[in-house]
Order: C-alpha cells, then sequence, then structure tokens
C-alpha cells in the first residue's frame, strides 16, 4: 500500500481522537468552565451537527482546489479548532473551536477516502479505503484512552494541544506524500450535486444511517447498561469501549479485504448479523462475559460495514464522487445521533436500559431492508447511473472508479 494512505490514516487518527475523547473529558470541561455536564455535552452534539453541515459546505467550496490542497486546508482547519479549543478562556469559545475542528471531519473523510481508492488499483480500492479509517478506529482503541489519560494527569487543555499536535503531524505527512491527482476535467459542483439523483447512492447513504444508527443506539448508553445491567464496576466501562475499539479495527479491516471481493453480499452478511446480535445483547447484557464477547462483535460488524458502503457510494457516484462520499460521512453521523436520541426515549419512557439495543436491531434491520432493495434493482437494471452517457463526457468522468 502506498504511504500516502499512512498519511491520510495519521489524519484520520486526529480526528477520531477529538471526536471522542471529550466524552471522558466532560467532567473536567464542565467544572472548569463552571457548567452543568448536560451543558458541556453540547461539545458532543455541537460536534456532531458540524459534520452534517461541514461534510457538504466544504466539499462544495474546495470543488475548484485541488484534492491533496484540499486536505491540507482541512488539517489546517483541524489544527486551528483544537488550538482554539486547548485555550478557550470561556465555555462559548470552547464550543466555537469544536464546530471549526468539526467542520474540517466530513469533507477530510470523503475526500480522503477518493483519493485512497485512486491510489490504488481497481480490485483494492476497498482496502485501502478501509486502511484510512483504520486511523479512526484505532483512535477509539489509543487515542481516546491515552487522551483521557493525559487529561486526567496534566489537564484537559493539554490533550487539545496533542491532539493539535498530531493534526500538524497529518499535515505535513500529506504535504510531503500525498500526490498531486488531477481533478476530472470540468467537475463543478453541479456535477456533484447530479450524484444525489441517482437512487443507488440515496439507498446506500440510508444503509449508513440506519447500519450505524443500530450501532450507535446501544454503545451510546452501554456504560449505564453494564454498570446497572451487567453489574461492571464504572472503572470497567473503559476497558468494554477498549474491546469495542479492538472490534472495530477489526471489523474494518476484514470488511476492506472482503468488499473488493464480494461488496454486496458482505453487506447482506454484516447488516443481518448486527441486527442478531443487537437484538441478543438484551439478553447477554445480563451477563458480564457474554456482554463483552457482544460489545466486541457490534464494533465489529458495525465497521465491518463502513469500506462497503464507502465504497458503494464512490462507485454510484463514479462521475463525480467527492460530494457524495463526504456526505456519506455525515450519515455516520446523523445516524449516530438519531440513534442516541430514540435510545434516550425508549429509556426515558421506561423500558429499561437494554430497550436501546432493541432499537439498535430494528434500525440495522432496516439497513438490511434497503440493502437487500438495492441488490434487487441493481440486479434488474433499474437503478440508472446519475448521468447519461454525454454527462459523463463532459465531466470527465474518472475512469478508475467504475467497474
Amino acid at each position: 500500500m502506498p504511504l500516502a494512505l499512512l498519511a491520510l490514516a495519521i489524519g484520520a487518527f486526529g480526528i477520531g481522537t477529538t471526536e471522542f475523547v471529550i466524552m471522558g473529558l466532560l467532567p473536567q470541561v464542565a467544572g472548569d468552565f463552571g457548567v452543568s455536564i448536560p451543558t458541556a455535552g453540547w461539545l458532543v452534539t455541537g460536534y456532531a451537527l458540524g459534520v452534517l453541515i461541514g461534510a457538504p459546505l466544504m466539499t462544495a467550496l474546495g470543488t475548484r482546489v485541488s484534492r491533496k490542497r484540499m486536505l491540507m486546508l482541512l488539517m489546517g482547519l483541524f489544527i486551528a479548532g483544537n488550538l482554539l479549543s486547548a485555550v478557550a478562556p470561556v465555555f462559548g469559545v470552547m464550543i466555537a473551536g469544536r464546530l471549526v475542528a468539526s467542520l474540517a471531519h466530513g469533507a477530510f473523510f470523503g475526500i480522503g477516502a477518493v483519493v485512497a481508492a485512486d491510489l490504488v488499483a481497481p480490485a483494492k480500492k476497498a482496502g485501502a479505503i478501509a486502511l484510512m479509517f483504520t486511523g479512526l478506529t484505532v483512535a477509539n482503541v489509543v487515542g481516546v484512552p491515552l487522551g483521557t489519560w493525559i487529561g486526567q494527569a496534566a489537564g484537559w487543555r493539554t490533550t487539545f494541544f496533542v491532539v493539535a499536535a498530531l493534526g500538524v503531524v497529518g499535515l505535513a505527512g500529506i504535504a510531503r506524500l500525498v500526490p498531486e491527482i488531477p481533478r476530472p476535467e470540468g467537475v463543478r459542483l453541479r456535477h456533484e450535486l447530479a450524484a444525489f439523483r441517482n437512487v443507488q447512492v440515496l439507498l446506500a447513504m440510508g444503509m449508513t444511517v440506519l447500519g450505524f444508527g443500530g450501532v450507535f443506539a446501544a454503545i451510546t448508553y452501554i456504560s449505564p447498561m453494564m454498570t446497572e445491567v451487567a453489574g461492571f464496576a464504572d472503572s470497567s466501562v473503559t476497558w468494554l469501549l477498549v474491546l469495542f475499539g479492538l472490534g472495530m479495527v477489526g471489523g474494518n479491516l476484514l470488511g476492506g479485504k472482503l468488499a473488493d471481493r464480494a461488496l454486496m453480499p458482505l453487506l447482506y452478511v454484516t447488516l443481518g448479523s448486527l441486527a442478531l446480535v443487537l437484538a441478543l445483547f438484551t439478553v447477554t447484557a445480563h451477563n458480564r462475559f457474554a456482554a463483552a464477547v457482544t460489545i466486541t462483535l457490534i464494533g465489529a460488524l458495525g465497521f465491518a460495514a463502513v469500506p462497503p458502503l464507502q465504497k458503494r457510494v464512490l462507485d454510484q457516484a463514479a462521475g463525480a464522487p467527492t460530494l457524495a462520499s463526504a456526505v456519506n460521512i455525515g450519515a455516520f453521523n446523523l445516524g449516530n445521533a438519531l440513534a442516541a436520541l430514540i435510545g434516550g426515549m425508549v429509556i426515558s419512557a421506561g423500558f429499561g436500559w437494554t430497550a436501546p439495543n432493541w432499537v439498535g436491531a430494528a434500525l440495522a434491520a432496516s439497513a438490511l431492508l434497503l440493502a437487500l432493495v438495492s441488490g434487487a434493482l441493481e440486479r434488474r437494471g433499474t437503478a440508472h447511473p446519475v448521468a447519461d452517457h454525454r454527462d459523463r463526457t463532459a465531466t470527465g468522468a474518472a475512469p478508475a472508479l467504475h467497474h
């Protein structure tokens, strides 16, 4: 694999760390600024909203810039946002720093996925995308626990300085290792927007929202579920999240390897298995060992779907994939936010701590249904490409993204 993929993975590691590490630092941040923990929770919610807005916005703004230069600009934005968070004198400035950093998130992964796919042979595209996303999954195993420990030992501001330094390493790596890949001639924002007229692109994004909604419906409430139902001590939750992260890493790499061979069958298996495992979690949550195994499986199955889903969007929006790829990253965050909201609603309604697992199972099953519809449409040949032959000729569609 090209060294440029390592630079992209380092950037992904930094972005993944800054997204999730705040959850372990909320009490410290809340105490420092004199706000309640629910108020400090806006640092999480605000980041997710920033990803949703920033993915299409930053990608659209970058349609006239080379992909390498845009990746460098996005890493610069990420560094600035984390430095602003690190020095924030008041809570409002801290939120602003989080928003600035989040604007880079969706566009970085979206454009990075396109670049990663362009760096390798057609038969290795999903594996290349998976390698870049490994940075995000490893962040949950290494970056988040380490960042939390640094914050507890040296203050939360130190964590954000360290994350900003990671951004500098990622920026230098991109500048040095990522080649200048020319954009297809004549591609403009209207061509990028045309991808959203393709029913297969929309179905893939629906799978992303529902599939990842299934994962995070359960994982968002893992702490109270494991302490109140399984009987784990509070201190054990960190290690359970590490198991979830290890599952993410393994599933992501395996999904990348298998997606290049049988993309749609892989989606059927992972989404169907995810729905089943989430449903079983309502039972296994009552046993410590079974719960730990289930959490690992949820991470593995959920992230085994990442490379095929992202590659599916790239393939179906082949003439102008950048915006669609970035919006699909926003779809992951939309799924997280919606699932957390619905999971919280069923808990508040009195259905118990394991009720979000049923929500997750229903969402994953819905994603499987969309995958089956997508596959059926493809077999029947009724799902037409976004543009006709004349449009593809005009936009200079990249043949490397066709299969």
